[in-house]
């Protein structure tokens, strides 16, 4: 295979176990508070006591980004919870620049590692094989555009609904898919034979339920798996398992041609935000821009904000 190798019908199995499990979890706690609580909040704070614990040098735990990245989406998940459950939250303008500023730090993140990545060329880090190259900054500078087109953010509203989601209803589908094919790249640089898992699982497991469950919520969903799949990484060695068998190529032109989709897609997504930002004389920074679109109106509709 051009991309990812070692499939077998054990791993295959596995990799829709755990799709299923992340979208089953994300499901069942997004209808819930307490059950948000129990597992976003005290999980954590007991797996962080008794079992987490810095590695050895050959596992996810002993790397900077894993622990990073746990926490911030952690923390996404808890001001998210917050601004849902907290009346006065919903309309101040400060709470409202949250769930923009984590996105984007998140995003800035991956962004920080891919460089990093490209300046240690080809190296071994927490039981990884990375390979640097062009496709690190081609892939940083398609994060950085997804930054730029985050529109719409002050226009976030909860939904009127029992779940009350956290609804970004001019963030819609082709910034998602530029951002899935980002993470993609991203993970396929820098997470090399763990990207199968935290790439596609772990983007099907929020782009599914945005498309197909609940509309608007993306973000919301993405919190939320990247929050279960970053405390599951830290608690289990998956990768050593050959249940979690499917790895990467570690191809060059693989890396370089998935970085060069982020890039391409990114890129058109700009293209339409400045046409956009032209066409309406708007702030695409703090103005929705899309809701001329069906998807834009659905997502309102459907959360009873129309």
């Amino acid at each position: 295979m051009f991309f990812f190798t070692n499939y077998t019908l054990a791993s295959i199995l596995t990799a829709l176990a755990a799709l299923l499990g992340l979208i089953l979890v994300n499901e069942l706690t997004r209808r819930s508070k307490w059950l948000s609580i129990a597992v976003y909040i005290m999980l954590p704070i007991l797996l962080t006591a008794f079992v987490w614990r810095a590695g050895d040098g050959s596992s996810a735990t002993s790397t900077w980004f894993a622990w990073v990245k746990t926490y911030s989406a952690l923390a996404g998940v808890i001001g998210f919870m917050a601004i849902r459950y907290i009346p006065k939250l919903q309309t101040n303008k400060f709470a409202l620049f949250f769930p923009a500023f984590i996105l984007g730090f998140n995003i800035l993140e991956a962004v920080i590692r891919d460089v990093q990545c490209f300046s240690k060329g080809s190296f071994v880090e927490g039981g990884l094989t990375i390979v640097g190259g062009p496709w690190n900054l081609m892939n940083a500078a398609a994060g950085i555009i997804l930054i730029i087109t985050m529109t719409g953010w002050t226009g976030i509203k909860i939904a009127k609904t029992k779940s009350q989601d956290m609804i970004w209803p001019d963030q819609l589908w082709f910034w998602i898919i530029a951002y899935d094919i980002w993470n993609l790249a991203y993970c396929y640089n820098c997470l090399s034979t763990r990207s199968f898992y935290a790439g596609v699982i772990l983007l099907l497991s929020c782009t599914l339920p945005s498309f197909l469950i609940k509309r608007g919520a993306w973000l919301q969903h993405r919190a939320q798996t990247l929050a279960l799949w970053g405390m599951f990484s830290l608690t289990f060695a998956y990768s050593k398992s050959p249940l979690f068998g499917i790895t990467t190529t570690n191809n060059p032109a693989s890396l370089f041609t998935l970085s060069a989709l982020a890039l391409a897609s990114n890129v058109a997504v700009l293209v339409y935000v400045l046409y956009r930002t032209y066409q309406t004389k708007r702030n695409f920074i703090l103005h929705d821009l899309f809701d001329h679109l069906k998807e834009y109106r659905q997502a309102l509709t459907e959360n009873n904000l129309a």
